[in-house]
């Protein structure tokens, strides 16, 4: 095939249908394909094609929830993924029919393995992309021959694919930089695994009053019922000093705490007896919380717990925002904290504990918005073009583990001149990474890539 470059964006013509969240272009004769996947959350992924002509001219739908698909070199046979399935069909405008009978037969596929000689590939993988991606290409200094040589023949010791991590992590931290993290691969898991819940408080076991005593239960910010622990929940009208005797109509003085009845139970109905410090018994119906759930729970009471005393010193003259991490999620975050307290004297952004992401140019864009109008009726307060411009003092807080964007964040502020910097020398993860140098079975020693 001869392309011919000279004018070819003149010579580009608009497929007539609809816009729409397209990928995976291809050609077979006079058929265009693409896949949609409808832009929707979750939204699954369909196959489609498109003849080309001059009259009549529409879309049709071949396969529904598929995960990709590819032409043959000569354009007549088309292979689909789907599921965890391969498909192989004529290549048309027109929905294949009886598709389970074009399925790719791969029950008799064996294959043998020998687990070490895959570590091995895998160890020299990681070496080499590790070698390849690297910011700097002396390595800080290291021998990049010498450091596999010294750590190869340990992967002869290596028993199972945690252990492979082991050695990996320590090949790659002799370069001595953040933002090199190895996890993942095709690593065992057992079937018996029993996943913890929680009811979101603190209990202490008090074999008089006859069960577990309620000494602290999360607190988190009420606009938000939703995150609020399951004892705090609307209608449930439990508090701090209750005892609770039962869980399911077992007593919980039988076991070693009240988490031990409710294993299994994330999510699901709980019966509680629960009695009052009147000593008045009642039943109680909660849902229990997973732990990663309860984890959050607990950095969100210390969060709400800050803002509120910001609030109570500086007599609600101070705002104060906390950001967890930079990544989209946190947008949401930002949006809920900084307006409500946009006009206050000053205002305190706690970056303390972030763990990084990429909006610090979003974040240090609104506030660099600088109020240069203003505007005001007869009555009320005036307002100010740039809308939302803070207007007052603003300070940072870091700690040692504010990390990575978190920290372009905070030097970002101090760099623009928005204000003092408050806190102790950050985590170190300025060297950044795309995440993907992947091995073979989906694990990975991520690469410190843009210095």
């Amino acid at each position: 095939m001869k392309v011919d470059l000279d004018g070819i964006q003149s010579r580009l013509y608009e497929v007539p249908i609809e816009s729409g969240n397209y990928g995976h272009l291809k050609i077979a004769g006079k058929t265009l394909y693409w896949t949609d996947d409808e832009g929707t959350p979750r939204s699954k992924r369909k196959l489609v094609a498109l003849e080309i002509k001059n009259k009549e001219i529409a879309s049709v739908t071949l396969v529904n929830d598929i995960k990709g698909y590819e032409l043959s070199m000569d354009g007549k046979k088309m292979l689909i993924y789907k599921g965890s399935d391969l498909y192989v069909v004529d290549a048309s405008a027109k929905a294949p029919s009886e598709l389970e009978k074009k399925k790719v037969d791969l029950s008799n596929w064996k294959l043998s393995l020998d687990p070490r000689d895959e570590w091995r590939q895998m160890f020299v993988e990681a070496w080499r992309l590790e070698r390849d991606y690297f910011y700097d290409p002396h390595l800080h200094g290291i021998d990049a021959k010498g450091l596999l040589a010294r750590h190869l023949p340990l992967v002869e010791r290596v028993n199972d694919r945690e252990e492979l991590n082991d050695l990996i992590s320590l090949l790659v931290g002799e370069l001595a930089a953040l933002h090199i993290f190895v996890r993942g691969g095709d690593i065992r898991r057992g079937e018996d695994q029993i996943a913890q819940a929680s009811l979101g408080a603190i209990f202490s076991r008090d074999e008089r009053a006859g069960g577990y005593r309620i000494d602290h239960i999360f607190r988190s910010d009420p606009d938000y019922p939703g995150s609020l622990s399951p004892l705090a929940k609307p209608g449930i009208n439990v508090s701090e000093g209750d005892v609770i005797e039962t869980v399911n109509g077992k007593s919980t003085l039988s076991a070693g705490g009240v988490g031990e009845l409710l294993e299994n139970q994330a999510g699901q109905q709980v019966l509680l007896k629960v009695k009052s410090a009147s000593n008045q018994e009642r039943d109680v119906i909660v849902e229990p919380i997973t732990m990663s759930a309860e984890s959050n729970l607990r950095y969100s009471e210390w969060e709400y717990t800050r803002r509120l005393r910001v609030d109570e010193l500086s007599r609600n003259e101070i705002g104060y925002v906390h950001l967890r991490a930079m990544g989209s999620g946190n947008i949401t975050e930002w949006v809920k904290e900084y307006y409500p307290v946009f006009n206050r004297q000053g205002l305190i952004i706690d970056v303390r504990h972030n763990r990084g992401g990429n909006i610090d140019s979003w974040i240090l864009e609104k506030l660099l918005r600088k109020a240069w109008f203003y505007w005001k009726g007869r009555v009320g307060k005036p307002y100010w073009n740039m809308q939302y411009a803070f207007r007052g003092h603003v300070v940072v807080l870091c700690d040692e583990s504010t990390a990575s964007d978190g920290e372009a964040f905070t030097e970002g502020f101090r760099r623009l001149g928005l204000g003092k910097v408050i806190g102790t020398r950050t985590w170190g993860g300025e060297i950044w990474l795309s995440a993907g140098n992947f091995l073979v079975d989906k694990g990975i020693a991520t690469a410190a890539e843009t210095g």
